[in-house]
């Protein structure tokens, strides 16, 4: 009996850990050269470094969307509308959602790999003893990075998307540029459908960031303690990116 309560209650204690970490990040912080410095460096790894793997998603994504749109359209005969498809389920879902599980697997993993090493090096322990937070130094401004960086590949996802979009749609199956190009400015708005997505990804980016600096932060001092972190942070990511998605959609479509 014990036991199926504690399993029951495991999740809200672990939520109520984060919670209470995410509290005591945002508690510490303040605006200074040396954290915004530590932030767009962190930027710099997790966002920049990531780039690759998001354009080349996002490319692929695009035409094998329009490849599935256009079958599907055409027994309507309906093909010319493949753009408004491909760019309304783009920049409301599919952009924000496929960049937050690939931030997932490429940079969280990487950030909670980097500050479980520390913490079984002990460099963690030794800036406690030095009367540094490791919290404000280490986890915050990866935390704050995310929230930048996967709005940004967000949009270079959608950018790679319609360009796979029209690589295919016009370069492989002959559509007429003109109805493409118009479909996609006539139907797709910037404010409801582009930015809508945009604020999911700044969702997405702090809840991720948030995961793996908390597992990297709490690790097991050893080899498999590390390795335990990191398959956390992808696991919880991906499980949180789609109930958050669900979510924001069901109370802002």
């Amino acid at each position: 009996m014990n036991t199926s309560i504690q399993n029951i209650t495991a999740p809200l204690v672990q939520a109520g850990r984060i919670g209470v970490f995410l509290m005591r990040m945002l508690a510490g912080l303040r605006l200074s050269a040396s954290l915004m410095r530590s932030t767009m460096q962190q930027s710099y790894l997790v966002g920049a470094r990531s780039l690759v793997i998001i354009m080349i998603c996002g490319f692929f994504v695009g035409m094998v969307l329009s490849l599935q749109a256009i079958n599907a359209l055409q027994q309507f005969g309906a093909s010319d509308q493949v753009s408004l498809l491909v760019g309304k389920s783009l920049f409301r879902e599919l952009g924000p959602v496929l960049t937050a599980l690939l931030f997932a697997g490429r940079a969280g993993t990487a950030v909670a790999a980097e500050i479980g090493l520390m913490r079984a090096t002990s460099q963690i322990d030794a800036m406690e003893l030095m009367a540094i937070d490791p919290i404000q130094r280490i986890a915050l401004p990866r935390f704050l990075a995310g929230v930048i960086s996967v709005p940004l590949l967000t949009a270079m996802f959608n950018a790679l998307a319609i360009m796979g979009s029209v690589v295919f749609s016009i370069g492989v199956m002959g559509l007429d540029p003109g109805i493409f190009w118009s479909k996609l400015q006539t139907s797709v708005y910037f404010g409801e459908d582009f930015m809508g997505g945009i604020y999911k990804s700044m969702v997405f980016g702090g809840l991720v960031s948030l995961i793996a600096v908390y597992f990297g932060y709490n690790a097991q001092p050893t080899g498999a303690g590390v390795g335990t972190a990191t398959t956390n942070t992808v696991v919880l990511s991906s499980v949180l990116i789609l109930i958050f998605d669900f979510i924001m959609t069901s109370f802002f479509a």
